[in-house]
C-alpha cells in the first residue's frame, strides 16, 4: 500500500515537474516575445500592421487638352467592362443568384449591347478549363471593353444574374477627326511592375506632354478589423492625388472644324495622295488649324497605324512656285526689282542645263511682273542673276528656310536649301531640289503678311495646374527675324494680289467677293522611286500659300494636294482653291473681320427698270452676272432693290417687285440682308430667328404665298455652322 502511495506521489511530481517545466517555457516564450517583438524572426507589430492596414492607390485624372477658347479637344470619362460569374458556388451562401443562371437567355440579351454575336456569347458563358472545371468569371474581349455609361445602365437594367462591370478611366476625343496628328492618341496599357491600368500618350502633344498630363497617383492608408469594417480609433492617412496639367493650344475649335469638313469634301471628290492644310494668326504665328488626309480618328482608332506622321512639321516637299514669293521678297528687299524691265520667257540655259517655263515655250518677251503673274520659271532665273546666288542663300535662311522653326511639336524636320551647284540656287528661286516643310512656308509667310516682322509658329498656348489654378508655362508671340522690310512686304503683297486679279494671273480660282486676297500657287513636281520625277495630269503636288486681308492680313494659310484625280476639264488649283476659298472666307468672318474692296470689279450704278417688261430687265441683269429675283407674276416691274444709281457687285441679288402672287426662292444661303430686303419689297410675313445665313426655312421652295401665309425662316452664323461636333 505504501509502495502503490509512493509511486502516485512520484507520479504527481513528476507530472507537476512536466507542466511546470512546460509552464516556464511558454513563459519565457511570451516573455521573449514582448521584449524583442519578434517570432522566428519575423516581426509581430509589422506583421499585424500588415494584417490591419489597408492601402488603396486613388488614380490621378489625366489632364484635358483644350482648344483656344477653352472648348474641350481630349478629356477623360468612365467606361465600363463587362463580366459575368457563371460558377454556381458563386450563389451557395446567397438567397440569390450571382452567377449567369439561362445562359441563352443571357447571350440573346447582350447580343443587342454589345457587338458580339448571340452564338459567340453563349459560346464563351459555356466554356470550361482546360481541366473540365467550370471558370468562376468569364470576359467579352474588345466587344465587352470600353462600354460607355448608357450601354452600362440598359444592360442592368435588364436585370441579368451574374452580370457585372468594373469601371475605369478611358481617354474621350469629343470631335473625333480633329487635328488628330497634332493632338495624337493615348491608349491604356499596364503599368511597370504593377497589374494597374494607367493612360499612356502615344503620339502627337498626348505622347510629347504625357508627364504633364498624367498627374501624380495619391494614396490612402486606413485601418480594419478582422472582418474588414473600419476601426474607430484607426489613424487614416490620404495623400490626394495631384491631377495632370490641362493643356490650352492656339487652335481655335471653329476654324479647325471648317478646316476638316472642306478637306474632308475635297478628299472625297478628289482622293488624292494627301492632303495638308494650317491656318495661322500671322500677327502672333498662333496656328488656328491644321489637319491632313489620311488622318486618324483619336476616338475610334480608325486609320491610327497608317497615318502616323505630322504632315505639318514630319515631313519635307519642294514647295513649286509658293517659294516665288520669297523669291519676289528678296529681289525688292534687294533694290533690283523692275516690274516693267522685261525679259524672253520660254527658256534659260545655264552650264548646259534648260530651264523652261510650264507650257514649255513660254509667252514671248513679258515683264517681270507678268512674269511673276504667269508663274514664270525663267524670269525667275533671270531675277537671280540681278540678286545674286549668295544674297538669294543668304536671304532664304533669315526667312527660316534650312531650320527647324522650333515649334513645340514633335520630330520637326529641317528641309534643306540646296547650294553645291550653280544650277541649284536657281532651281531653288521656283521651288524645284530643295526642300522645306509646310511649317516653314508658314512661317516665313508671316513675314510677309506682318510688315517684315517673321513670327514663330507654336500650338501650345498655356499649361495650367488644374488642382491650383496656377498657369504653369504661358506661351507669348516671339518675333524670330525680319528677313524683310514693311515696305518690302506691303509691295509684296500688292504683287501677290494681281495673280488673282490679271487677266494673265494663274490664281483666278482664288478670288474673294469680299476679302482681297494675296498669295501664290506652286506645281511642284514629286520625285519617284526611280530618280526621276513623275509627269503628266494630276501627278503634280498643287499647293497656295495665301493671306487676307490684302492691306493687314490677319490670316495666313497654306494648301497642298498631292495627285488629285482630276477631271478633264480640271487644273490643280481646283482643289486647292476650294478649300482655301471656303475655309478663308469663312474664318474671317467667323473673327468679325470687316470686309475690304472685293477683288471683283464693281458695276456701274443699277438703271431703273421700274416700269419696264420684268422678262427684258431679267435679262439684262444676267448679262452684267448680276442675280435677279422675281417677286410676282406679272410683266411690269412696279419696284426694286437696290435702287438705281446704286453700284452693286457681280453676283448680287436684284429683287424685282412684279405684281401678282408670289412664288417663294429657295432662301438657303441668303444673308440677313438679303433676307430683310426681301421682306420689305414684297410684304410678306416673314419670322426670322438669328443671324448670319439661312439654313432653314418652313415653307418650300416654288409654294406660292401671299401676306396670310406664316413663312419662318432660320438662320445661323458661320460659328454655328461649322462649330457643330461631328
Amino acid at each position: 500500500m505504501s509502495v502503490k502511495k509512493s509511486r502516485s506521489v512520484w507520479g504527481a511530481f513528476l507530472m507537476l515537474g512536466i507542466f511546470g517545466f512546460l509552464f516556464l517555457l511558454m513563459f519565457f516564450r511570451i516573455f521573449y516575445i514582448q521584449v524583442t517583438g519578434t517570432v522566428e524572426g519575423q516581426d509581430l507589430a509589422l506583421k499585424a500592421s500588415q494584417k490591419q492596414e489597408v492601402s488603396r492607390v486613388e488614380n490621378a485624372n489625366r489632364g484635358n487638352i483644350l482648344d483656344t477658347k477653352g472648348e474641350m479637344i481630349a478629356t477623360n470619362t468612365t467606361s465600363y467592362k463587362l463580366y459575368a460569374v457563371v460558377n454556381p458556388k458563386a450563389s451557395e451562401e446567397s438567397n440569390k443568384p450571382l452567377h449567369v443562371v439561362d445562359k441563352r437567355k443571357t447571350a440573346k440579351v447582350l447580343s443587342n449591347y454589345i457587338q458580339m454575336s448571340e452564338k459567340k456569347i453563349y459560346t464563351i458563358l459555356t466554356t470550361r478549363l482546360a481541366d473540365g472545371r467550370i471558370p468562376y468569371q468569364v470576359e467579352f474581349s474588345v466587344a465587352g471593353r470600353d462600354l460607355s455609361h448608357r450601354v452600362m445602365v440598359n444592360i442592368t437594367n435588364e436585370k441579368l444574374p451574374g452580370i457585372n462591370f468594373e469601371e475605369s478611366s478611358k481617354r474621350f476625343y469629343p470631335n473625333g477627326l480633329f487635328a488628330s496628328n497634332i493632338v495624337g492618341f493615348s491608349q491604356k496599357t499596364t503599368k511597370e511592375k504593377s497589374d494597374q491600368l494607367i493612360i499612356v500618350g502615344r503620339a502627337g502633344l498626348e505622347k510629347t506632354f504625357n508627364s504633364q498630363l498624367a498627374g501624380v497617383d495619391g494614396e490612402v492608408n486606413f485601418s480594419k478589423d478582422k472582418w474588414g469594417y473600419l476601426l474607430p480609433s484607426g489613424k487614416q492617412m490620404v495623400k490626394p492625388p495631384q491631377d495632370g496639367n490641362d493643356i490650352y493650344l492656339t487652335i481655335d475649335k471653329t476654324i479647325q472644324n471648317i478646316l476638316e469638313s472642306e478637306v474632308s469634301k475635297v478628299n472625297a471628290e478628289y482622293s488624292p495622295q494627301s492632303i495638308v492644310a494650317v491656318v495661322a494668326n500671322p500677327k502672333t504665328g498662333e496656328i488656328l488649324g491644321s489637319t491632313q488626309r489620311p488622318t486618324y480618328n483619336a476616338q475610334t482608332g480608325e486609320g491610327i497605324n497608317t497615318s502616323w506622321l505630322n504632315r505639318l512639321t514630319e515631313t519635307t516637299i519642294e514647295p513649286g512656285s509658293t517659294m516665288k514669293i520669297f523669291t519676289l521678297a528678296t529681289a525688292i528687299e534687294q533694290g533690283v526689282w523692275n516690274e516693267n524691265a522685261t525679259f524672253m520667257s520660254g527658256q534659260y540655259t545655264v552650264g548646259g542645263t534648260t530651264i523652261r517655263d510650264s507650257n514649255q515655250v513660254g509667252w514671248g518677251r513679258i515683264t517681270y511682273l507678268e512674269g511673276i503673274q504667269r508663274s514664270s520659271n525663267v524670269g525667275m532665273a533671270n531675277l537671280l542673276t540681278s540678286i545674286g546666288s549668295d544674297n538669294f542663300i543668304k536671304s532664304l535662311n533669315k526667312f527660316g528656310f534650312g531650320e527647324q522653326t522650333g515649334i513645340d511639336l514633335p520630330n520637326e524636320a529641317s528641309g534643306k536649301i540646296l547650294n553645291q551647284y550653280k544650277i541649284n540656287a536657281i532651281t531653288t528661286t521656283y521651288g524645284q531640289g530643295s526642300t522645306v516643310t509646310p511649317i516653314q512656308l508658314i512661317q516665313a509667310a508671316t513675314a510677309v503678311a506682318n510688315n517684315g516682322k517673321m513670327m514663330q509658329p507654336y500650338v501650345i498656348k498655356k499649361i495650367v495646374n488644374p488642382n491650383t489654378g496656377k498657369v504653369v508655362k504661358e506661351n507669348e508671340p516671339k518675333e524670330k527675324a525680319s528677313p524683310i522690310s514693311a515696305t518690302t512686304a506691303k509691295e509684296v503683297r500688292r504683287i501677290l494680289a494681281t495673280t488673282i486679279t490679271a487677266e494673265s494671273g494663274t490664281a483666278k480660282n482664288f478670288a474673294s467677293k469680299e476679302y482681297i486676297v494675296s498669295g501664290k500657287t506652286g506645281t511642284a513636281q514629286i520625285a519617284n522611286n526611280s530618280g526621276g520625277y513623275d509627269w503628266g495630269k494630276g501627278k503634280f503636288l498643287y499647293s497656295f500659300l495665301g493671306m487676307a486681308p490684302e492691306k493687314n492680313p490677319q490670316l495666313v494659310m497654306y494648301i497642298a494636294v498631292e495627285k488629285p484625280r482630276l477631271k478633264a476639264s480640271e487644273f490643280g488649283s481646283e482643289p486647292t482653291s476650294k478649300i482655301f476659298n471656303a475655309v478663308m472666307q469663312s474664318s474671317l468672318k467667323y473673327m468679325n473681320v470687316e470686309t475690304e474692296t472685293s477683288q471683283v470689279p464693281k458695276l456701274d450704278p443699277l438703271k431703273d427698270y421700274t416700269g419696264q417688261d420684268v422678262l427684258v430687265a431679267q435679262q439684262e441683269l444676267t448679262n452684267e452676272n448680276l442675280m435677279p429675283i422675281i417677286i410676282g407674276q406679272s410683266s411690269e416691274v412696279t419696284a426694286q432693290y437696290p435702287q438705281n444709281e446704286l453700284s452693286v457687285l457681280k453676283s448680287s441679288k436684284v429683287f424685282l417687285k412684279t405684281s401678282g402672287q408670289i412664288t417663294l426662292p429657295n432662301f438657303k444661303g441668303w444673308s440677313l440682308r438679303d433676307i430683310l430686303a426681301y421682306k420689305e419689297i414684297s410684304g410678306l410675313k416673314i419670322q426670322v430667328t438669328g443671324n448670319g445665313y439661312v439654313t432653314s426655312q418652313n415653307l418650300p421652295k416654288g409654294m406660292r404665298v401671299d401676306n396670310k401665309d406664316e413663312i419662318k425662316i432660320k438662320l445661323k452664323t458661320p460659328s454655328e455652322i461649322y462649330s457643330k461636333a461631328k
